[in-house]
C-alpha cells in the first residue's frame, strides 16, 4: 500500500511539473495571439490584459493593406517546399549509402560530414556568399534551395542511424526475389522509415520557414522577401504610426502553421527521434 501511495504521489508531482512547464512554454504564444487582437496602446497596458475586449479582428485584414503578405507567403512556401523536398531526397540516398553499402573510405567520409556540424555559420558565411556571387545566384532563391539538394549532416546522421535499425534480413529476402538496390530502397527502406523521414521533414520545415539570416543576405528585392523578412520590414514602415499590433499579426501568421504541423506530426516525430540512436 505504501509503495502504491508513493507511486501515485510521484506521478502527481510529475504531471504537476509537466503541466507548469507546458503553461510556461505556451504563455508567449498565447500572449502573441492576444496582442495581435489589440490596439497598439492596449499591448503596453500593465497589468496585461490577456483577453482583449473587444478583440480587433480587423487587424488581420488591415495588415494586408500595408504589406504584400500573399507575396511573402508564396515565396516562403516555394522555398520551404523545394528545400524540404531536396533535403529528404538527398539525405535519404546518402544515409542509405552510409548505412548499407560498403566502399572504401565510407566511415572516414561520414566522419568528415559530421565534423561540418562544428563549423559555425559565421565561419562559412563569407566564403559561401562569394561562391554564390561568382555563380550569379545572389538576388535569387537558388542559394536558399540548391544547397538542400546536397544533403545536410544532421539529417544524414538521423536517417543513417534509423536505417541501421531495419533488419538486414528484409533486404536479403528481397534480393533473393530479384529486387535491386533502387527497388529495395523505395519499397522497403523508405516505407519502414516514415518516422525518421517525418523528423527530417519537420526539422527542414522549421528551418526554412523561420530562416531569417540567409534570406536577409541573399534576397535583395522586396518582391522576393519571405515572411521573416516581411515581418522585419514591417517595423520600419513610415507614417509615424505604431505598427506593433501588425507585427504581432504577422508573427502569429508565421508561428501558427509551424505549431499546427508539429502537433499533427508529433507522434511520428518523437518516435523517429527515440529510435534514431538505437544502433550505432
Amino acid at each position: 500500500m505504501g509503495m502504491k501511495l508513493q507511486t501515485q504521489i510521484g506521478r502527481f508531482f510529475a504531471y504537476l511539473v509537466l503541466t507548469l512547464g507546458g503553461i510556461a512554454m505556451l504563455t508567449p504564444f498565447f500572449w502573441l495571439i492576444s496582442s495581435s487582437l489589440k490596439a497598439p496602446h492596449e499591448i503596453y497596458q500593465f497589468p496585461p490584459v490577456w483577453i482583449p475586449d473587444p478583440p480587433r479582428w480587423e487587424n488581420y485584414a488591415e495588415v494586408f493593406q500595408y504589406v504584400p503578405v500573399f507575396r511573402y507567403l508564396s515565396n516562403t512556401l516555394l522555398i520551404t517546399v523545394l528545400a524540404t523536398t531536396g533535403i529528404v531526397f538527398s539525405s535519404s540516398l546518402a544515409a542509405y549509402s552510409f548505412a548499407r553499402l560498403r566502399f572504401r573510405g565510407r566511415d572516414a567520409m561520414f566522419a568528415v560530414i559530421l565534423s561540418t556540424l562544428m563549423l559555425p555559420f559565421a565561419a562559412t558565411m563569407i566564403p559561401v556568399y562569394i561562391l554564390f556571387v561568382k555563380l550569379g545566384w545572389v538576388g535569387t532563391f537558388a542559394p536558399l534551395i540548391v544547397p538542400s539538394w546536397f544533403g545536410g549532416p544532421i539529417t544524414i546522421f538521423l536517417l543513417r542511424q534509423f536505417f541501421r535499425t531495419i533488419p538486414m534480413e528484409l533486404e536479403d529476402a528481397a534480393r533473393i526475389d530479384g529486387a535491386g538496390r533502387p527497388r529495395i530502397f523505395l519499397t522497403i527502406i523508405l516505407p519502414l522509415s516514415r518516422a525518421a523521414l517525418t523528423v527530417v521533414v519537420v526539422l527542414s520545415l522549421l528551418h526554412n520557414w523561420n530562416d531569417f539570416m540567409a534570406p536577409l543576405i541573399y534576397l535583395q528585392k522586396r518582391d522576393l522577401y519571405t515572411l521573416a523578412l516581411g515581418l522585419n520590414a514591417l517595423q520600419y514602415l513610415e507614417g509615424g504610426r505604431d505598427w506593433t499590433h501588425y507585427v504581432m499579426v504577422m508573427a502569429t501568421m508565421m508561428v501558427a502553421p509551424v505549431v499546427i504541423a508539429y502537433f499533427l506530426a508529433q507522434r511520428a516525430f518523437v518516435e523517429g527521434i527515440v529510435l534514431t540512436g538505437l544502433k550505432g
